[in-house]
């Protein structure tokens, strides 16, 4: 029996696992992917938002200056790429100023440092590329950009390295109650806040004394397994574009519209990488798997994004993609122990600005679990880790004196990205390593660039298939069903052939 299950391994779940690793507690996180990062966390802005656009009392905006605040130290930690470059939310019409001196008044309710607002001419300035209709922006320079699966991996990797056990390909599907007195045989241990869980999944039964239910657009499917108290997530999709590395100067900060109705609209900003993201757009859906692109969202995209930002040159997409966000209807964090189930977390409703709360996040359901359970520090806990090389930032004498070393960093199996087989036997061999083509290019950006892995990818298979002792032909692109080639191409004819 584990102390503690988290259901998902996404930014959310990974950092409430890698809190709680601090403690002598018994935790384990079930995964339905076959990796960390492959929900709402993987497709999202990779804005660290300042925290001026949640209700002043909220949830919601506690944890995002909090986590806002957390997140150069968290970088440095655990080392994953960070950024802090500040934001602009553009307004066009003169009569919408009290709109953005609302912004402004709310973000200083919620603590938000340094919020100014500025004139057009100041505006333009410091972003040139400003649409020719700015009368005014917001500017936060507490804002930042960080790399999502960065900051989930690298919560992920330090947690299973202080003793968290992650289940991956472990779809949870029944929740029930289960006294701890009819496991232990203790009758002491029959009062209704005492009671444990069963958890049945598609890789065997797990039983827990608490749960944390951290499952994204899923997180009400539990929820309402175990509690009278019925609860809502709508998956929100939005759609991007991402444009090559060469358009990545065309705006040097986050650049947002004013917030409507669904959000903070079409926003333009760098990558921590140095592309160009933009995006998104926001529709309801019922379809909880629904992250695919349409014609109509990638239109929408091309026609707001130019609301207030100029000449953005649309002819450098590499990629377009989406992405769902656990809308609540609240539109709150949903962030506690349930009243009539003692035992069960709800860590819901994690949608923007999920990413940028999640150090909050994790620290705030610890320290719930921390005061019920009484959890007693380890004193063993390693509190940092160091990713993977990137030989781009060491001196041409080290990045020689490396590859004498160990040759395999001198082999170049990504050329848009320069990404090196020793890069991909790392992300391969690190704790939670990769074990499919999406997740080599999340750990190191191979198959990420101009290209799309139109180069790398055979080479990067060959060299999965040899470390993992996979046959190419089992090999996926994102586990499950995803496989990517079937047999060799002659004996496939040969077979017509015969036929």
């Amino acid at each position: 029996m584990y102390d503690v299950v988290i259901i998902g391994a996404g930014v959310s779940g990974s950092s409430i696992a890698r809190e709680l690793s601090r403690y002598q507690v018994n935790v384990c996180v079930l995964e339905k992917e076959e990796d960390v990062c492959c929900g709402t966390s993987k497709a999202n802005s990779g804005i660290v938002h300042a925290g001026y656009d949640a209700e002043p009392g909220s949830l919601m905006a506690k944890l995002n200056v909090q986590g806002n605040k957390m997140m150069e130290s968290l970088s440095k930690e655990l080392d994953f790429s960070f950024a802090r470059t500040g934001s602009f939310v553009v307004c066009t019409e003169e009569e919408n100023i009290p709109k953005l001196e609302a912004l402004q008044k709310r973000g200083i309710k919620n603590g938000v440092e340094n919020l100014q607002i500025l004139g057009k001419e100041e505006a333009l300035a410091m972003e040139p590329n400003l649409s020719e209709d700015t009368v005014a922006v917001l500017y936060a320079p507490t804002a930042g950009i960080v790399c999502p699966f960065g900051l989930n991996i690298a919560m992920a990797e330090n947690a299973a390295v202080n003793g968290v056990s992650f289940f991956f390909d472990t779809k949870v599907e029944t929740i029930e109650r289960m006294r701890l007195a009819e496991h232990s045989g203790t009758s002491e241990l029959s009062e209704n806040e005492k009671a444990g869980f069963q958890i049945k999944t598609s890789r065997g039964t797990f039983e827990a004394k608490y749960i944390v239910n951290a499952a994204g657009v899923y997180a009400d499917r539990f929820h309402n397994m175990v509690s009278e108290k019925k609860i809502k997530i709508t998956p929100r999709k939005g759609e991007y574009f991402l444009l090559d590395k060469s358009a990545g100067k065309h705006v040097s900060r986050t650049i947002f519209a004013l917030p409507g109705k669904y959000g903070k609209g079409v926003l333009v900003s760098q990558t921590v990488h140095g592309n160009l993201l933009v995006g998104p757009t926001a529709t309801d859906l019922d379809d909880k798997e629904g992250n695919y692109t349409t014609a109509d969202g990638l239109a929408e995209i091309r026609e707001k994004s130019g609301n207030c930002v100029k000449n953005i040159p649309l002819r450098s997409v590499i990629t377009s993609f989406a992405g769902l966000r656990a809308h609540e209807e609240g539109h709150e964090f949903l962030i506690g122990e349930l009243e009539d189930v003692p035992g069960f977390i709800d860590c819901a409703g994690i949608e923007s600005p999920g990413l940028t709360s999640a150090p909050a996040i994790g620290k705030m359901v610890a320290g719930i679990l921390k005061e019920k359970m009484d959890l007693k520090e380890d004193p063993n806990f390693q509190g940092t880790r160091k990713g993977i090389l990137d030989p781009s930032r060491l001196s041409l004498e080290e990045h020689n004196e490396l590859i004498q070393k160990n040759p395999a960093y001198g082999n170049m199996i990504c050329r848009c990205e320069m990404i090196s087989e020793g890069e991909i036997l790392d992300a391969i061999h690190r704790p939670l390593g990769a074990k499919s083509l999406d997740g080599i290019k999340r750990r190191t950006r191979a198959g990420m660039g101009r290209c799309q892995s139109g180069f790398c990818s055979p080479r990067t298979m060959e060299i999965l298939s040899r470390e993992l002792k996979v046959p190419m032909e089992e090999l996926t692109k994102s586990g499950g069903g995803s496989k990517l080639i079937t047999g060799h191409s002659k004996e496939i004819y040969q077979g017509e052939d015969a036929e």
